[in-house]
C-alpha cells in the first residue's frame, strides 16, 4: 500500500469521526429522547392492556400474544419516527371547509389541501370542476429529527376544531396538529374568508428546535399534482398548461408548455403556479422561499390526465421557540383582473405575449375587451365591435398603404421594362429601379411599414383570445364555445396537418383570406415572380390547418378582420385620384433631382464593386 492511499484512507476516518461528533444529539436532545421514549412505552402498555381487556370480553384470546404485537408495532413506530410516533398511526378523515367561491377538503393524514372543487363552474361537459382529485395531490414538508428524516405526509394531524363554511365578510381558522410530547408540535392553520378563491396557509413550528437537527436552516417542502382534464380535449389544454413562478424582484419565467422540462430555481421565490389552461393553482409565500426546483411529468397519450407538476421550495427556519412561515393558496380561474387585483403579479402567469404583444394586450385589448363586457352584449357582438375598434384605429395605416400601393402600380409599366433591360444585370436593375422611384418621388417600402405595423396587433390577438377566460363556455351561432374549437363535423379519424374535426369558423377564415388575397393580387404585378402569386394563396391554406384547433372565438375574429378590409379596400379605392397620382409623379420625374444617392443605392453600389461588378461603358 503506497503513501497516498494511506493518507486517502486516514482523511476518510478524520471526515467519518468529524461527521459522527457534529451530529451527536445534545445532552437536551438525548433528554428529550428519553422522555419520550419512556411516553411511547408508557402509551404502548396501556394500548396492549386495553386491548388484552376488549378481547378478553370477546373471546377470550391469550394475552402475550396481544401485548407483544402491540409492542412491536410500537417498537417499529418509534424506531422510524421518534419523537412522533404517536402520530403515526391513525385513520385518515376528510375535513371540508368551504365558501361561496370554493371547497377545499383537507386530509388528517398529511394535513394537506386533498381537493379543490370551484363552485358556479362546471367542466367541458358539465361536471363538478375540480381542480385536484382525491389522492392526486400531495404537500408536506422534510427535515431530520433525531437521526431521522421525516415526511409529514406520513404523520397523522389531529384537528383542533370542526369543518366549516364562511359566508360574506366573515372568516375562520381551522388547525390541524402534530404533537411530539413535551409542548412540543407542528400546526398547519387554515384560514378561509367569505366570497374568496384565497385560502391562507401557515405552517407553525412549537417549541420543535430540541427536535430538529442542529445545523438545519431550512425546511423542504414537496408540492405535487396530477391535474385532471377540464377541458374538451386533454392535448389542447396541455398545450397552456405549465409551471410558473415569480422571483421575489417581479420578474417572472415558466417551465415549456410542449414538453417536460425541470429546472433549478435559486434565488429567492415569492411564487409558484400549477397552471391549466383556464384556472391555476398559486402558492405565495409572504417571506419567499429560499430557492425551488420546479419539474412536469406528462403521459402524451392520457385522455384525463393533463399533466404533473412538481415543486420543492427550501422554507427559512431559525429555530425560534414560535416560528411560523406564512403563504396563501389562489385556486380559482385564470381570469386577469381577478389575479390582477391580488396585486401580486399573479396576473403574470397568463401569457399574453412577450413584449410588444403582452404590452397591447394589457393596456389596449383587455381593457377596451372589458369596458365593452359591461355593456351586457353577448360576446359574439362584443368580439365584432372590438374587431371594428381595431380596424378604426389601423385605417390611417391601411390607407398609406393603399396609397403607396397606388403609385407603385402607376411606375409599375416602367419596373417592368427594366427587369426585362436588364434581366442579365440584376444589380443594375436594381440601381436603375431606385434611381427611377428616387426620380418619381415614391418609397417601395411605402406600403410596407404600415403593414409591418399592425402584424404585432395581429399577433397579440393570436395570444389573448387563447387566454381569454371570459370565452370559456360562450356560446354564438354554432360555436357552442368561444374559447375552444367549433366542429360541425367530427372526423372519427386524424388526417395529419389539419385534424380530426371541421371547424366552420376557421373555414370561413380561410375563404375570406383567400378573397382578400385574390382582390390585392389583381392590384399588384405578380407575372415577374409566379412563385410569389402561388406563395400568397398557398399561406391560407397552410393555416386552415394551422387554427383548426384554435378556439373558434379567433378563427371569427380573423374573419370579421378579413371582411372589413376588403370593404375597406373598396372604400379607398372611390377615395384616392388615380389621375392625380399619375400626374404628381410624372411632375416629381420633370423636376431637377439631387446627386445625392439614398442610402440604400450606396449599399447596393458598394456590394457590386466588392463582388467585381464594372458597369458597361456608355457607347
Amino acid at each position: 500500500m503506497d503513501r497516498n492511499t494511506i493518507i486517502g484512507f486516514v482523511l476518510i476516518i478524520v471526515v467519518l469521526i468529524g461527521y459522527t461528533y457534529y451530529n451527536q444529539p445534545t445532552e437536551e436532545e438525548q433528554e428529550a429522547y428519553r422522555g419520550q421514549q419512556d411516553s411511547i412505552a408508557s402509551f404502548a402498555k396501556r394500548k396492549a392492556n386495553d386491548s388484552l381487556a376488549n378481547q378478553v370480553v370477546v373471546n377470550k384470546v391469550d394475552s402475550n400474544v396481544i401485548s407483544s404485537s402491540d409492542s412491536v408495532v410500537a417498537d417499529q413506530n418509534l424506531s422510524q419516527f421518534g419523537a412522533f410516533a404517536t402520530s403515526s398511526t391513525g385513520q385518515a378523515k376528510d375535513i371540508v371547509i368551504e365558501n361561496e367561491k370554493i371547497i377545499v377538503t383537507l386530509t388528517t393524514k398529511g394535513g394537506y389541501v386533498k381537493q379543490v372543487e370551484l363552485k358556479n363552474t362546471k367542466t367541458y361537459d358539465g361536471k363538478p370542476l375540480y381542480l385536484y382529485e382525491k389522492d392526486s395531490t400531495a404537500t408536506g414538508i422534510n427535515f431530520f429529527s433525531e437521526n431521522r428524516s421525516i415526511n409529514t405526509t406520513d404523520l397523522f394531524f389531529a384537528p383542533q376544531g370542526p369543518g366549516f363554511a364562511v359566508e360574506g365578510n366573515a372568516s375562520k381558522t381551522l388547525v390541524l396538529r402534530i404533537d411530539a410530547g413535551n409542548n412540543r408540535s407542528i400546526d398547519y392553520e387554515y384560514s378561509l374568508a367569505g366570497n374568496s378563491y384565497e385560502l391562507k396557509y401557515s405552517i407553525r413550528m412549537n417549541n420543535m428546535q430540541s427536535l430538529i437537527a442542529a445545523n438545519t436552516s431550512y425546511l423542504e417542502m414537496d408540492w405535487n399534482a396530477t391535474l385532471p382534464r377540464l377541458e374538451r380535449k386533454a392535448k389542447g389544454e396541455r398545450q397552456y398548461s405549465t409551471i410558473n413562478y415569480v422571483y421575489s424582484n417581479g420578474e417572472n419565467d415558466y417551465l415549456s408548455e410542449t414538453e417536460d422540462e425541470k429546472e433549478s430555481l435559486n434565488e429567492k421565490i415569492k411564487w409558484i403556479s400549477f397552471k391549466q389552461h383556464f384556472f391555476s393553482s398559486i402558492l405565495y409565500a409572504e417571506k419567499s422561499f429560499e430557492n425551488a426546483q420546479v419539474a412536469t411529468y406528462t403521459d402524451f397519450e392520457s385522455e384525463d390526465k393533463v399533466r404533473t407538476m412538481k415543486a420543492n421550495m427550501r422554507i427559512p427556519y431559525n429555530r425560534k421557540p414560535d416560528e411560523s412561515f406564512a403563504m396563501a393558496y389562489y385556486f380559482g380561474p385564470n381570469h386577469y383582473s381577478t389575479l390582477k387585483s391580488f396585486d401580486r403579479d399573479y396576473e403574470k402567469s397568463i401569457q399574453l405575449g412577450w413584449g410588444i404583444l403582452g404590452w397591447i394586450n394589457r393596456f389596449i385589448v383587455i381593457p377596451v375587451f372589458n369596458w365593452l363586457k359591461n355593456f351586457g352584449l353577448s360576446f359574439g357582438i362584443v368580439i365584432l365591435v372590438l374587431t371594428i375598434i381595431i380596424k378604426l384605429i389601423l385605417l390611417p395605416l391601411n390607407y398609406r398603404a393603399y396609397l403607396s400601393s397606388a403609385k407603385m402600380r402607376v411606375l409599375q409599366p416602367e419596373v417592368t421594362e427594366l427587369q426585362s433591360k436588364f434581366k442579365e444585370e440584376p444589380l443594375k436593375m436594381q440601381q436603375e429601379m431606385m434611381g427611377l422611384y428616387r426620380k418619381a418621388g415614391v418609397s417601395p417600402l411605402g406600403g410596407c411599414w404600415p403593414m409591418l405595423l399592425q402584424m404585432p396587433i395581429l399577433f397579440a390577438m393570436l395570444r389573448f383570445f387563447p387566454a381569454s377566460f371570459e370565452l370559456r363556455q360562450e356560446a354564438f351561432l354554432w360555436a357552442r364555445d368561444l374559447s375552444t374549437y367549433d366542429s360541425i363535423f367530427d372526423l372519427g379519424f386524424n388526417i395529419p396537418g389539419y385534424g380530426d374535426h371541421v371547424s366552420l369558423w376557421t373555414i370561413l377564415m380561410t375563404l375570406s383570406t383567400l378573397l382578400f388575397t385574390y382582390y390585392n393580387s389583381q392590384q399588384l404585378n405578380t407575372s415577374a415572380n409566379p412563385a410569389m402569386k402561388y406563395m400568397m394563396y398557398l399561406m391560407p391554406l397552410i393555416f386552415l390547418g394551422f387554427l383548426n384547433d384554435f378556439p373558434a372565438g379567433l378563427n371569427y375574429y380573423y374573419f370579421l378582420g378579413n371582411i372589413i378590409s376588403i370593404a375597406t379596400q373598396f372604400l379607398f379605392k372611390g377615395m384616392v385620384n388615380h389621375d392625380a397620382i399619375i400626374a404628381k409623379i410624372e411632375a416629381n420625374k420633370k423636376k431637377p433631382q439631387s446627386q445625392k444617392k439614398s442610402g440604400f443605392q450606396e449599399r447596393l453600389e458598394k456590394m457590386a464593386r466588392e463582388r467585381g461588378y464594372q458597369p458597361p461603358k456608355k457607347k
